[in-house]
């Protein structure tokens, strides 16, 4: 009898999980449930499955749409439209070069091939050991600062291509 009560319990538990058995997906879960599954609460799940996942696998977009009865391309689409979202696995650091008219005019574009040349890796890229994410964006907002970077989340102005390189030489990229 208390085998049976076990098993049930037991068996209880293993439906409330991803057959997986990644936990992370159960964070998921509470978000579509709390957004009563809602399509146009997609926006809001991304973000929980980015933070969740560090960035937005194929197998967990498959799973959003599924979960929210959207087409893979719908959910894909906005995936890749919003550049606050990443596909692929990001470094340890992060450090976005704004490409707006206004910081590419005041040299934004020298910002990003400095950057590029220092720690070995394209705009879109990830450095080997994982350590930098090197990202552009269309525009920022932050015009009139121009040219701005965007270090770690910390939007910083007017910055040379220097003084992106003494920053991020602070991060480790690029010393040997």
């Amino acid at each position: 009898m208390v085998a049976n009560a076990e098993k049930v319990t037991q068996k209880k538990a293993e439906q409330k999980q991803h057959p997986s058995g990644d936990k992370r997906f159960k964070a998921l879960d509470i978000t579509m449930k709390r957004n009563q599954y809602r399509q146009d609460a997609l926006i809001e799940i991304l973000h929980k499955a980015q933070e969740a996942f560090g960035y937005l696998e194929e197998d967990v977009l498959l799973y959003i749409a599924r979960g929210l009865k959207l087409p893979l391309s719908r959910v894909y689409g906005v995936a890749t439209f919003y550049h606050l979202f990443s596909l692929k696995p990001s470094g340890a650091h992060s450090c976005v070069v704004c490409l707006g008219t206004a910081c590419y005019v005041k040299g934004s574009g020298e910002v990003l091939a400095a950057l590029e040349k220092k720690a070995c890796i394209h705009q879109g890229e990830t450095t080997e050991d994982g350590q930098m994410s090197l990202m552009t964006a269309r525009c920022i907002g932050a015009c009139g600062i121009a040219p701005a970077v965007v270090f770690d989340g910390e939007v910083a102005g007017k910055v040379t291509a220097e003084q992106a390189l003494e920053r991020i030489e602070k991060w480790g990229i690029g010393n040997g």
